[in-house]
């Protein structure tokens, strides 16, 4: 099974690298100077390192004082700084951008009519914050034609992995039915998944109220298809029968929207080595930040990157936001979390990062930094979090043998961090440089010397 996840990731890539040729500088790129934190837990930094890279590859990496620079290259002095792989965020939400409501925010869009206008920005604010690849759990089939215009340079985003919509049970009032699939049989959940793939889904998203059986007949066919199988779970039972069916990845589990997990269930997940993907901060640290500091909801970057009316509705949702529905169990949530939060990390289960990125209040800006902030106040250390948004988030893709670490022969995707979040996880808030396939961005902070001269200003 895993040489058909990785067959499929190949043929895919190379379809991506391809299409992203226009965007790549036409020589040899060396990265000098800066600490090298290269995605694998148990590696000491490389200090005053040389990343050099070709042609959307990674060719050389080394200390300065031994790595031979081609003539030819582009040399970005990043000395001070911190290079790290790109960022993948395991739960992603490309059609939200932070509104506070989602019925009010569908009414706004007319169902799924406006989608077009604001998934660009979306997949732009995640490149921009370091993510180069993304899961999307759930937009309609709309994305497909995100993810072609991100592949053909035509606009910046991270690389696309996607459900379309979700296979469940219950229906969720208020969203369009573009976005969920209704089954009421273990017979039609399997035809659902089928249609899916057949429709371009490269993974399948399971929400709530299914069955063991459900699962059961999800998962067969999507490994049929060589495709993985993302579980939305809360509930110990619901957890119990995925586990039992074999569903690949469970998002959310640990994110206390329930009392704390007992410990045969967490030995269960921990010894069965399944892909944890927790999305602690998207309520629980996202709502308090906002009490301590409102200020942030009116970062300008939104304003820049929205249209105005889009600006103005966003900003409006906000008013008396300790009211929204969504934060309506926030004070039981954050009680859970003194336990929930720490228990995968305790009990040594194999951690993804993901951040659920856009709901309420939480901005893909600043989702994937706020969600390592709060796994390391929850008990991993920064270089744990690091690998497991780099390495381990490459595995969970099934894409480890191109993503996830910087080496020779990798695909390039790498940013430079603005400080050393070794010693203060919260520097992932400052990415200057992201490289994906080899193509330059660059923030404004960075806009000096060689880097405007082969990069693409946000």
């Amino acid at each position: 099974m895993f040489r058909i996840f990785t067959l499929v990731f190949i043929v895919l890539l190379s379809c991506s690298i391809h299409s992203q040729e226009i965007l790549r500088p036409d020589r040899p790129v060396a990265f000098v100077g800066g600490m090298l934190i290269d995605g694998y837990e148990a590696a000491e930094p490389i200090h005053h390192s040389v990343v050099i890279f070709d042609d959307g590859r990674i060719v050389a990496v080394g200390e300065r004082h031994n790595t031979p620079i081609p003539g030819n290259a582009t040399v970005i002095d990043i000395s001070g700084k911190t290079l790290l792989p790109g960022l993948i965020d395991a739960h992603v939400h490309v059609d939200l951008i932070g509104h506070g409501d989602y019925t009010r925010y569908y009414k706004f869009l007319q169902g799924t009519k406006r989608l077009h206008e604001v998934m660009p920005i979306a997949a732009k604010q995640m490149l921009r914050a370091g993510v180069t690849s993304a899961i999307d759990l759930g937009t309609p089939f709309q994305i497909l034609d995100l993810r072609d215009k991100i592949r053909a340079g035509e606009i910046p985003g991270p690389r696309l992995t996607i459900s379309g919509p979700w296979i469940t049970r219950i229906r969720w009032p208020g969203i369009p039915p573009e976005y969920e699939i209704f089954i009421d049989s273990p017979e039609e959940a399997a035809t659902r998944a089928r249609e899916l793939i057949e429709q371009g889904a490269d993974v399948i998203k399971v929400w709530a109220g299914l069955t063991e059986e459900d699962y059961r007949a999800v998962v067969d066919v999507a490994h049929q298809h060589g495709v993985k199988v993302h579980a939305h779970l809360y509930h110990p039972e619901a957890i119990r029968a995925a586990i039992a069916a074999g569903v690949d990845v469970f998002q959310h589990v640990g994110s206390a929207r329930n009392p704390p997990y007992d410990d045969d269930l967490l030995a269960q997940i921990t010894h069965n080595n399944i892909p944890i993907v927790q999305t602690i901060s998207h309520r629980i640290w996202v709502y308090p930040a906002t009490v301590a500091f409102p200020e942030r909801l009116y970062n300008p970057i939104h304003k820049k990157d929205m249209p105005p009316d889009i600006y103005a509705e966003v900003i409006d949702s906000f008013n008396n936001f300790h009211r929204l529905s969504y934060f309506y169990d926030i004070g039981t949530e954050t009680r859970n979390s003194k336990v929930a939060a720490r228990q995968f990390i305790e009990a040594g289960a194999y951690m993804g990062v993901g951040t659920d990125a856009a709901s309420p209040l939480n901005f893909h800006t600043e989702a994937m930094w706020y969600e390592m902030s709060a796994l390391v106040e929850s008990g991993m250390t920064p270089i744990q979090v690091i690998s497991a948004a780099t390495k381990t988030n490459a595995e969970i893709l099934g894409q480890f043998e191109q993503l996830g670490t910087i080496e020779p022969g990798k695909v390039a995707d790498m940013i430079v961090i603005d400080g050393n979040p070794l010693a203060n996880i919260d520097a992932m808030a400052h990415v200057e440089i992201v490289v994906k396939d080899g193509g330059v961005w660059y923030a404004e902070s960075a806009a000096s010397g060689p880097v405007i001269e082969i990069g693409h200003a946000f």
